[in-house]
């Protein structure tokens, strides 16, 4: 009978150890995410300043800061989506397509303000940039510990014994966040002439 009670108390602590690990691991997840919105939510509230900034000096450009615009309220709703469960695969995804989409436009922006002398010479556009570069720094240190959170959340949930509880106590798979940048997978060209 001893025996039996202590092999069931066993079962029941390792039960409770294996439960308290997982929610660890999540709740590390989530304090990462959340230092990713701390510095998306920075990297998107500089844009408005960014864009008024550039409008004075260009004008006729008006479709490139209106794209600037529009890509920064999707990542802004993609992150509120995001923040609400940082778990959920479908937020992350649309969370990375919107940020990806904003990147692209900021792209453009920045490469047309090189015909622009006097606006690459604004001491606000200048600050901005470069406010705007640290930012995304920034998000890209935060974006790498989420995501180091999130695999080592998804290596014990999936590990076994930890996966037999993990699947009864409910705890779901994270979806990693990945931004891709389009230029960082081109193949540099190299010219010797």
């Amino acid at each position: 009978m001893w025996i039996f009670l202590g092999i069931v108390a066993a079962i029941a602590v390792f039960a409770i150890s294996v439960y308290n690990g997982l929610v660890a691991k999540r709740n590390r997840y989530k304090n990462a995410f959340a230092q990713i919105d701390v510095q998306l939510t920075r990297r998107h509230d500089l844009i408005p300043n960014l864009v008024e900034t550039a409008k004075a000096y260009m004008s006729h450009e008006k479709g490139t800061l209106e794209a600037v615009i529009n890509a920064r309220n999707t990542a802004v709703s993609g992150l509120q989506a995001a923040k609400a469960d940082p778990s959920d695969p479908e937020a992350m995804k649309k969370l990375s397509q919107a940020e990806q989409g904003l990147s692209g436009a900021l792209g453009r922006l920045f490469a047309l303000s090189e015909a622009y002398p006097d606006l690459k010479a604004n001491q606000n556009m200048m600050q901005l940039s470069e406010e705007l570069t640290s930012t995304e720094n920034k998000v890209s240190f935060a974006r790498q510990a989420f995501n180091d959170a999130v695999m080592i959340y998804n290596t014990a949930r999936e590990s076994f014994p930890a996966n037999l509880f993990a699947v009864t106590f409910g705890f779901g798979p994270a979806e990693l966040l990945e931004i891709e940048d389009e230029k960082k997978r081109e193949v540099p060209e190299v010219s010797f002439s």
